[in-house]
């Protein structure tokens, strides 16, 4: 299969990376030069257009910000396409995005997936993503050797956007407990202990989980976590809340979530 890969930021470059070393002919697409530059000691080749990567792959990668960049983006994919080939939507939007585009590529005879991913760049580099897949089986039983270069494990939830809605759960979750860990390193600090080290000592027992873990490497309180990821963390609650309150359930989603964010100021 040959791959291109469209958005080598912080978790996309690490992907693109893992792709090219499995053996995969890859292409690869940004608008910045500088972003291509950690792929001059590969086998990649460089394409000058979102279209000439299309033009030059049998499945498309993008891991672009947000809902417009992949509407830009996939503009440009579906210009230079060939029947039957597959988008896989790695980043994080709105499901009825990648429902919208999956409708508008089949006019073409291309195939849509949602396939966001949990586990950030450091997972990517080890091959350890989790990949949530969205759409037909055809199609991600073609993708999965690709998904698994950088993905363990690689999980097919249902049609396109279940992916997006499995990612967004996953972020509300994580959102949930960095407050709740955060209040309670703060509730040890008001009893005499040093948060950190109560933190490190949380970390190995039952109350383990990953986001804890990711506030004890940020020192304890949510200020450093806000400045890296508070923004993406708000949005991603949002898009929920939005889905959640066309089931009347929008009230759970700020519950879970809305202190932590608060705390954040975002």
């Amino acid at each position: 299969m040959r791959v291109g890969f469209i958005g080598l930021g912080s978790q996309g470059a690490p992907m693109a990376r893992r792709i090219v070393e499995a053996g995969f002919e890859t292409t690869l697409w940004a608008r910045r030069a500088e972003a291509l530059a950690p792929f001059t000691d590969t086998a990649a080749r460089v394409a000058g257009s979102p279209a000439e990567v299309a033009a030059a792959s049998d499945l498309v990668c993008l891991c672009v910000v947000d809902d417009q960049g992949v509407e830009e983006v996939a503009e440009g994919v579906l210009a230079g396409f060939h029947k039957g080939g597959i988008i896989a939507v790695h980043s994080t939007v709105h499901p009825d995005t990648c429902r919208r585009l999956a409708e508008r590529a089949s006019g073409q005879g291309v195939l849509v997936l949602d396939a966001p991913v949990s586990g950030g760049g450091r997972g990517a580099a080890e091959g350890t993503l989790l990949v949530m897949v969205g759409g037909p089986e055809e199609a991600v039983s073609v993708c999965r050797p690709v998904f698994s270069s950088y993905g363990d494990p690689v999980v097919h939830l249902g049609d396109v956007g279940t992916g997006q809605v499995a990612k967004l759960l996953n972020n509300l979750l994580f959102t949930a407990q960095l407050g709740l860990a955060a209040d309670t390193l703060a509730l040890g600090g008001e009893l005499g202990l040093d948060p950190v080290e109560l933190g490190r000592m949380l970390t190995r027992g039952s109350s383990a989980s990953f986001a804890l873990g990711r506030l004890v490497d940020a020192g304890g309180t949510l200020e450093r976590i806000s400045g890296h990821a508070g923004a993406l963390l708000a949005k991603d609650v949002r898009l929920l809340g939005e889905i959640a309150g066309e089931r009347g359930a929008g009230g759970a989603v700020r519950g879970a979530a809305g202190a932590a964010l608060g705390a954040m100021g975002v």
